[in-house]
């Protein structure tokens, strides 16, 4: 669900305000914010290399029935 035109500039502005009167604790929810991101990225690149493994596995073992027959 997107945000109004209105909620995106008082969210903006109380980022503004929060980053003037406490900037650690800005910095804080900054710094959360980009670690989740790279938690995802984490998440998706693994869940790539075990598919990938899984690909590969498989083609080796149909290579394998095949050589086999």
């Amino acid at each position: 669900m997107a945000l109004s035109m209105e909620e995106q500039r008082l969210l903006s502005e109380i980022a503004s305000r929060l980053s003037a009167e406490d900037p650690k604790l800005a910095e804080r929810f900054d710094r959360f914010g980009r670690r989740r991101a790279r938690s995802r990225r984490s998440v998706r690149l693994i869940a790539a290399i075990v598919i990938a493994a899984v690909l590969i596995a498989t083609a080796v073992a149909a290579g394998v029935a095949v050589a086999v027959s």
